[in-house]
C-alpha cells in the first residue's frame, strides 16, 4: 500500500453518492469508505475505498480533453468479466455506472486483490533474493503464456481478423501525429520504418497490453501471481506485438542511464530475467517462434513513446498537474531516440 496517497484535488468526486450506490450492490456496507488515491497510474485514475470489513477499488477516466476510444470504463468491465471464468487472476467485478448523477463519467468497482505490488523500487527495507526475484520472473512468463493460450472467442467483439499488425502501426502513429508538441520529434522516420518493416501477423491470442510487474499482484511467500491489474489496453492481438509492447519498459542493469531512468519497475534486481530471456523464455513455453524481434522492440518503444506522450500534451495545456507528468516530455525524447538507435 505504500503506491497510496490522499486524493489529489483536481481527482476528487463525491464519495457518498459512490458509497449510496455501492450499497445498492452490497447492501451490508455501513460507514463511508476511507478513500486513497494510487499515484502510480498514468491513464485512468485508480482509488482504494476502504470500508471497515473491505477493500474495494474505483477506476474511472482523468479529466480533461482525451484520445478517441481511450478509456473506456465500459470496456474493461466486458474483458474482465469475460475472462474471469478462464484466467483466474482477473479481479472480480462488483458493478459498473454510467450514471453522471453519481460520477461526472464513467466508472466501475471492483473487490482488491490481496498481495504485494512492486514498484520502481523496493520498499526501505525489505529486499528480494536472487532465487526469489528469479522466481517472479518465471510466474510473470508463464502467466503471460497462460493468457495468450485463452480461447479469444471469448472477446469475439474485439476480434478484428487478420491485419492487426498493420492497424496497430497505423493507429498509434495516428494518435502520436495527433498529440504531437513542439517539444518532442515529429517521429516520421520511426513511422515510416515501422510502415515498411512490419511483420505479418503471427496469430490471434487474448493480449494484455501493458504486461509489467507493477500491474501484477504478487504472493512474496512463494514469488506467484495473485492478480493482474489494468486491462484497459487488452484485446484479441498478437502475442509478439504484446511481448514488444511490454518490454519497452523492461529495463536491465546494463542499459544506458537516460532508458534506465525511466524504469517503473525492479527489472534490474539480480535474478530478474533480461529483455532477451525473457524473450527466449517465452519462446520456449509457447513454441512462438521469436527469432525475428526487433520489429516488435521497436514497435513497443514508440507505442510506449505515444502513450506518454498523450498524458504530456494534457500536461502542457494545464489539463492535469500531477507532479508526476512533469518530465513525460523528456521521455518522450528518449525513448523515441532509443527507437531510431535500434532501426539503424
Amino acid at each position: 500500500m505504500s503506491d497510496l496517497t490522499e486524493v489529489r484535488s483536481e481527482d476528487a468526486f463525491d464519495i457518498a453518492a459512490v458509497h449510496s450506490w455501492l450499497r445498492q450492490l452490497i447492501p451490508e456496507l455501513s460507514s463511508l469508505p476511507k478513500v486513497s488515491q494510487f499515484r502510480s497510474g498514468a491513464s485512468n485514475l485508480t482509488y482504494l475505498l476502504r470500508y471497515p470489513n473491505r477493500d474495494l477499488v474505483l477506476r474511472r477516466p482523468p479529466f480533461g480533453v482525451k484520445a478517441a476510444s481511450a478509456h473506456d470504463m465500459r470496456r474493461e468491465v466486458m474483458i474482465q468479466s469475460a475472462l474471469a471464468p478462464h484466467f483466474p487472476y482477473v479481479p472480480q467485478i462488483v458493478g459498473f455506472s454510467d450514471d453522471p448523477t453519481i460520477m461526472s463519467s464513467d466508472f466501475y468497482v471492483m473487490e482488491a486483490i490481496a498481495g504485494t505490488i512492486l514498484r520502481r523500487d523496493l520498499p526501505k527495507g525489505s529486499e528480494l533474493s536472487r532465487d526469489q526475484a528469479s522466481a517472479i520472473g518465471d510466474s510473470m512468463i508463464s502467466a503471460w503464456v497462460k493468457l495468450h493460450s485463452v480461447d479469444p472467442d471469448i472477446l469475439e467483439p474485439l476480434n478484428k481478423g487478420d491485419g492487426y499488425v498493420s492497424r496497430q502501426v497505423e493507429g498509434w502513429s495516428k494518435r502520436y501525429r495527433a498529440a504531437l508538441t513542439d517539444d518532442v520529434p515529429d517521429g516520421e522516420d520511426v513511422m515510416k520504418w515501422l510502415e515498411v518493416n512490419q511483420l505479418p501477423d503471427v496469430k490471434h491470442c487474448v493480449i494484455h497490453g501493458d504486461w509489467r510487474l507493477d500491474n501484477l499482484v504478487l504472493n512474496l511467500d512463494d514469488s506467484t501471481l495473485t492478480g493482474v491489474l489494468d486491462w484497459e489496453l487488452a484485446t484479441v492481438g498478437d502475442p509478439l506485438m504484446d511481448l514488444g509492447s511490454s518490454l519497452a519498459y523492461w529495463i536491465d542493469p546494463d542499459d544506458p542511464i537516460d532508458f534506465a531512468h525511466l524504469r517503473r519497475q525492479p527489472s534490474n534486481l539480480p535474478g530478474m530475467p533480461s529483455r532477451q530471456e525473457i524473450v527466449r523464455r517465452y519462446q520456449e513455453l509457447s513454441g512462438t517462434d521469436c527469432d525475428n524481434f526487433l520489429f516488435y522492440e521497436i514497435f513497443g518503444l514508440f507505442r510506449l513513446s505515444v502513450i506518454i506522450q498523450q498524458i504530456w500534451i494534457r500536461y502542457r495545456l494545464g489539463q492535469t498537474t500531477n507532479p508526476a507528468f512533469a518530465e513525460f516530455g523528456n521521455a518522450v525524447n528518449v525513448l523515441m531516440a532509443r527507437a531510431k538507435n535500434l532501426m539503424q
